[in-house]
């Protein structure tokens, strides 16, 4: 039996719960779990904010720990190895977006905690093909947030072409912005921080950027028109987005990860500028093991607070009502 916490009814907290996984599948693995982050969509399928959550629910899609079982047909991961598994456990493998590279596109890919028990646990399964393998130099007590949080932002690094000389902009330095500075400086871009609160400029700077905006200064903002190659936006709050579409240079793109609950932009510029509007979700089996691999070479990490299982429904209050900076893990 698993154990595991779950919300057994939607608006209750999480206790403790068991279950039989059943027989394991030839291409699956069961990891260990020993670390497992904490997401705002955690929350947000917690609280059936999607209409997509099954109770009971186990939450959890940044796992960190070892393969302890392996299927028959798996020949990708061995018993005791270090892994890690995100927002997907499985895709079909032979649609178009598998065989081109793009697993996260499949039209049937698995949700690690869609209809199925997630990582808040003391074991998890998976198809071998979503499950990778940590490079050594990142430690595994910070690695989860990497699988959700991290290839977020860099999925759309390769995803755009974004390029070493780029002038690029982050707008919001959370739990995805703190990670996009990090990795856009190491691409080697010339990074400005767009933020709200002019107190986090200064760690802003540490964290990669070479600029800081404060966007609640109205002045600043006109300032920066023309100025951009690529702007991410990771916040989740509609802004006046005619300015950030007029801050890009011709053709630029402003790009979407964090969910704006509406987007309202005049044509023009974006036309007479041929600028792009996009977004992504996470990244495929591939970019995550590419994003590891770099985040390994640069000695990059998220910043985190650790939590042991046993108080899982704290750091949930903690994300809910406190908003932390940056990010959350759990200890299994």
């Amino acid at each position: 039996m698993v154990k595991a916490y779950a919300v057994l009814e939607q608006g209750e907290k999480l206790q403790p719960f068991e279950y039989d996984p059943g027989p394991l599948g030839a291409h699956q693995v069961d990891i260990q779990v020993e670390y497992c982050g904490v997401c705002h969509s955690d929350l947000s399928m917690i609280e059936n904010q999607w209409g997509l959550t099954q109770y009971p629910f186990v939450p959890g899609h940044e796992v960190i720990g070892k393969v302890a079982a392996i299927g028959s047909a798996v020949t990708l991961l061995k018993l005791g190895q270090r892994v890690g598994l995100g927002w997907y456990s499985q895709s079909c493998m032979s649609c178009e977006w598998c065989l081109g590279g793009d697993h996260h596109l499949c039209q049937s890919a698995e949700g690690t905690i869609v209809g199925r028990p997630g990582g808040f646990a003391d074991q998890v399964r998976a198809d071998q093909h979503w499950v990778i393998p940590i490079p050594e130099a990142i430690d595994s007590a910070v690695a989860g947030p990497f699988f959700c949080a991290g290839i977020t932002v860099f999925n759309p690094i390769i995803q755009c072409g974004v390029q070493p000389t780029d002038q690029v902009a982050v707008i919001g330095i959370g739990g995805l912005g703190h990670l996009a500075l990090q990795f856009l400086k190491a691409w080697g871009c010339e990074v400005t921080a767009l933020s709200t609160r002019s107190e986090k400029e200064a760690e802003a700077r540490q964290l990669g950027a070479h600029h800081f905006v404060n966007t609640r200064d109205g002045e600043a903002l006109k300032a920066m028109a023309n100025s951009f190659d690529y702007i991410i936006s990771t916040v989740n709050v509609s802004l006046e987005w005619a300015i950030y579409l007029n801050a890009l240079r011709p053709k630029g793109r402003l790009h979407f990860v964090g969910v704006a609950p509406d987007l309202s932009l005049p044509i023009f510029p974006l036309i007479a500028g041929q600028r792009t509007i996009s977004g992504s979700p996470v990244g495929s089996p591939a970019t995550i093991m590419k994003m590891l691999d770099f985040a390994a070479r640069h000695d990059l990490a998220p910043k985190t607070e650790m939590f042991p299982l046993s108080q899982v429904n704290e750091a949930l209050e903690k994300l809910r009502t406190v908003h932390p900076p940056y990010r959350l893990v759990l200890k299994c």
